[in-house]
């Protein structure tokens, strides 16, 4: 990969992380109910989770997808209905100190696990992959996870920060609550491009 290249993959890796998304949009809900250390296993989940999908995606999973067309409607189905699940969950959530041992933030393997189900995980490792590994070759696909894994942690850091940041604004409960259900609707607005078939 040339210089030229690999610098073009670091500004899409980088934009694509930053952005709004459903990652995102949840962990600044956790910034917000649980702070920032209890959500570091959420975020590393993200990074390493999703690096392994364009892994397993750019070695061989993209050939079932142009094989068997319909396993892309059946991602499409399941992702919306377990985005609109989780969109439930935090609008509903309760402040942590009413809900006590209950809440907690989504461990290391659940936020690795929700990448193959996240719409905008699917689409940042496949436009990934064709167009910075389009030879589906170990080394060049190794290179895009690697760069994703280092670009997508301090991007995501960010969106967790400024959830913690309004902390001091949501300690109200009806505040909170508030700003959980605004997360939620924003997380069910982000599978606009995926019902709207785009």
């Amino acid at each position: 990969m040339t210089l030229e290249l690999l610098l073009a993959l670091v500004a899409f890796a980088f934009t694509m992380s930053i952005t709004p998304g459903p990652n995102n949009l949840m962990l600044m809900a956790s910034g917000a109910n649980f702070g920032f250390l209890p959500t570091i296993p959420h975020m590393l989940g993200i990074s390493i989770g999703h690096a392994l999908m364009v892994v397993l995606l750019g070695l061989g999973m993209v050939g079932l997808f142009d094989a068997y067309p319909v396993l892309d409607t059946v991602l499409k189905v399941v992702s919306v209905v377990y985005l609109l699940w989780l969109a439930w969950k935090i609008a509903t959530a309760a402040p942590v100190t009413e809900a006590g041992a209950k809440g907690s933030p989504m461990t290391f393997l659940q936020a690795a696990a929700f990448q193959w189900v996240n719409p905008k995980a699917w689409a940042m490792a496949l436009g990934a992959i064709t167009l910075y590994a389009p030879g589906h070759d170990f080394r060049g696909v190794a290179i895009v996870a690697f760069v994703f894994a280092l670009t997508n942690l301090p991007s995501i850091g960010v969106w967790t920060v400024l959830g913690q940041g309004l902390a001091h604004i949501l300690k109200t409960p009806s505040h909170l609550r508030t700003f959980n259900v605004v997360m939620a609707l924003l997380l069910v607005g982000s599978l606009w491009p995926v019902l709207a078939g785009r």
